[in-house]
C-alpha cells in the first residue's frame, strides 16, 4: 500500500508539531504546506523539507494528490478552513477549538457527517499511555462509581502584563481564552477518562490583567532585541486569564475545574483526579509517565509507564520499555496513527476524537460564558 498524502495549513507552533508526529507514524507523506502568502509558504516548505508550498490554501485543496489536510491555523479561521477542506472532499484533522462558537461547530459536525470523510480533532492528551490506562480502569470498574472530580490546567506564559499573543484578541482567539484554549483539553480529559459527560455548570471567570502592553509591531520583529517602553501600547483585555467551574456530570457526581494562564512556575500543568468509591486516580501532564492510584485500606501506588504493567487496551499507546519516558510529542503520534490507520483500512476506528467531540467542548465553553455572565448554574446545550 502506498503512503497516504497529507498537507498542513499553518506553520506556527502546532503545524511543525503535527509534521514531526506524522513523519514518525511512517505511512504518511506530507507533500504540501499552505501559508498566508507565497513567499512565506515557499520559505516554510524549504525549511521543513516539504515539496510544495502554497500561498493560498484554496489552491492547495485543489491538488488531487492530497488526501488528508491538517488545519493548524489560528482559531478564527478554523470554521471556514474546515468547511473548505470538507467541501474539497478531503479528510480533515483540525486543531481545537473546532470553531468560534457552537453554532459554527454544530454546522461542521453536520457537514462532516454528510461528507462521509474522516474528521478528527487534536485533543492530543487523550493518547498518553497512562491516560488510556486511567480510562481503562474506569471502564473496568477498578475505581468504582465516580464520586467527585477535580482538575486544573495551569500555565504561566501570560503572567506579566507585557506578555502578548494573538490569543488575547477576541476577534482572533474568540470570546473565551483560557477556557477555550486550555480548559477545552481539561474538560475533554475528565469526560474521556470517566466516560461521563458534563451536564451543567457554574463558572466564575476573571481577567487578572484588564490592561496589557502590546508591541506596536509583530513580536518576531523584536527577536534578540530589548523591547523599550515606547515600543508598547496599552490594550484593554476582554477575555479571561482565570476561571473556576463547578460541574455536575450525568451520573450526578460533582467536581471543580480550574484554568489559569497566570500561575507562576506552572509551564503546562494539566492535572486531574478522579475520586471513586473503590479507588482514586490522578495524572499530571508535567509528569506523564506516572499514574497515582489512591486507596483507603491499603498502600497508595504510583504506576510507572511500562507496557508490561498496563492493561491490553492501553499497552499499544506505549512504544518504549519501562523507564524510557514518553511525553507530549508521542501523544499526537498515537492520535495520527489511529486516524490514518482508519483511513487506510487497518484500524476499525472509534479510537480518536472527532468533530462531535470538538463541538461538545465548544458547547461547554458557551455554557461557561453564559453562566459567568448570569452568575448562575446553566445546562450545557450539546
Amino acid at each position: 500500500m502506498s503512503n497516504t498524502k497529507a498537507a498542513i495549513i499553518g506553520t506556527g507552533f502546532i503545524g511543525p508539531a503535527h509534521l514531526e508526529a506524522l513523519r514518525r507514524v511512517g505511512c504518511i507523506d506530507v507533500v504540501a504546506v499552505a501559508e498566508r502568502d507565497n513567499a512565506t509558504a515557499e520559505a516554510k516548505a524549504a525549511e521543513l523539507s516539504i515539496p510544495k508550498g502554497y500561498g493560498d490554501y484554496h489552491a492547495m485543496l485543489a491538488d488531487p494528490e492530497i488526501e488528508v489536510v491538517h488545519n493548524c491555523t489560528p482559531n478564527h479561521l478554523h470554521f471556514e478552513v474546515n468547511k473548505a477542506i470538507l467541501a474539497a472532499g478531503k479528510h480533515v484533522v483540525s486543531e481545537k477549538p473546532l470553531a468560534m462558537n457552537s453554532t459554527e461547530s454544530r454546522k461542521l459536525v453536520r457537514l462532516a457527517n454528510e461528507s462521509g470523510k474522516v474528521n478528527a480533532i487534536n485533543f492530543n492528551y487523550r493518547y498518553n499511555p497512562l491516560v488510556q490506562q486511567a480510562r481503562a480502569m474506569c471502564q473496568r470498574g477498578d475505581i468504582g462509581r465516580v464520586l467527585a472530580v477535580q482538575g486544573s490546567y495551569l500555565q504561566d506564559w501570560l503572567l506579566q502584563e507585557n506578555d502578548w499573543n494573538w490569543r488575547l484578541e477576541p476577534e482572533i482567539g474568540g470570546d473565551s481564552r483560557a477556557v477555550a484554549d486550555i480548559g477545552s483539553h481539561l474538560c475533554d480529559m475528565v469526560q474521556f477518562v470517566t466516560g461521563l459527560k458534563i451536564k451543567r455548570l457554574m463558572a466564575d471567570m476573571q481577567t487578572i490583567h484588564p490592561v496589557r502592553k502590546r508591541p506596536k509591531v509583530e513580536v518576531e520583529t523584536y527577536a534578540g532585541k530589548e523591547i523599550k517602553p515606547e515600543d508598547l501600547e496599552d490594550v484593554e483585555i476582554k477575555t479571561e486569564d482565570y476561571a473556576s467551574i463547578l460541574v455536575e456530570f450525568e451520573n450526578g457526581c460533582h467536581g471543580v475545574l480550574t484554568v489559569n494562564q497566570c500561575a507562576a512556575g506552572r509551564k503546562n500543568r494539566l492535572f486531574y483526579e478522579i475520586d471513586g468509591a473503590k479507588r482514586a486516580i490522578a495524572w499530571d501532564q508535567e509528569r506523564p509517565n506516572e499514574l497515582w492510584i489512591g486507596r483507603r485500606d491499603g498502600p497508595n501506588e504510583v504506576l510507572m509507564k511500562d507496557p508490561s504493567l498496563l492493561y491490553e487496551e492501553a499497552r499499544e499507546y506505549a512504544h518504549y520499555p519501562g523507564g524510557h519516558n514518553e511525553a507530549y510529542p508521542d501523544a499526537p503520534k498515537n492520535l495520527f496513527r489511529n486516524v490514518y490507520g482508519f483511513i487506510r483500512g487497518v484500524r476499525k476506528g472509534g479510537d480518536f476524537a472527532t468533530f462531535q467531540d470538538g463541538h461538545d467542548e465548544i458547547a461547554i465553553c458557551d455554557a461557561v460564558l453564559k453562566s459567568n455572565q448570569a452568575s448562575q448554574w446553566v445546562d450545557v446545550d450539546y
